[in-house]
């Protein structure tokens, strides 16, 4: 993956997708949902530094188990001269919110991977007693 000058203001759809190891298509998408919003010279996008800040925190939320919609939520309440301290918030109760939920599937899976256990000895069981 090419390492993309820190410094640059200014990128392409390419490098974005290259960097970020996304598709063009999901950039485009992400642009029809209004969270990327790239100027044109011509037919070229060009997206500044903020789509690319945008683009880092879409992914960090997805890695985390957040919806698009969600993510989208998150970032659209940043204020760049406000304490951001509800943005902040709304993050930390989305993550416990997800937290919660991992854990339950956690329960959920130990819980069939013992029905599964069991399952498995009474079929052994019964062949034993066959043989």
């Amino acid at each position: 993956m090419p390492k993309l000058d820190k410094m640059k203001q200014d990128y392409s759809i390419r490098e974005l997708a290259e960097e970020f190891d996304v598709t063009t298509r999901t950039l485009r998408f992400y642009e029809e949902k209004g969270l990327l919003n790239p100027s044109r010279s011509g037919q070229t996008r060009v997206y500044n530094i903020a789509d690319r800040t945008r683009l880092k925190l879409i992914l960090r939320g997805k890695r985390l188990g957040l919806s698009l919609d969600e993510s989208a939520e998150i970032i659209l309440m940043y204020d760049p001269i406000g304490t951001n301290s509800n943005q902040i918030l709304s993050l930390i109760d989305k993550i416990q919110d997800k937290r919660l939920q991992l854990e339950q599937k956690k329960k959920d899976l130990e819980l069939t991977l013992l029905d599964l256990e069991a399952a498995e000895q009474r079929c052994s069981e019964s062949l034993s007693k066959i043989h």
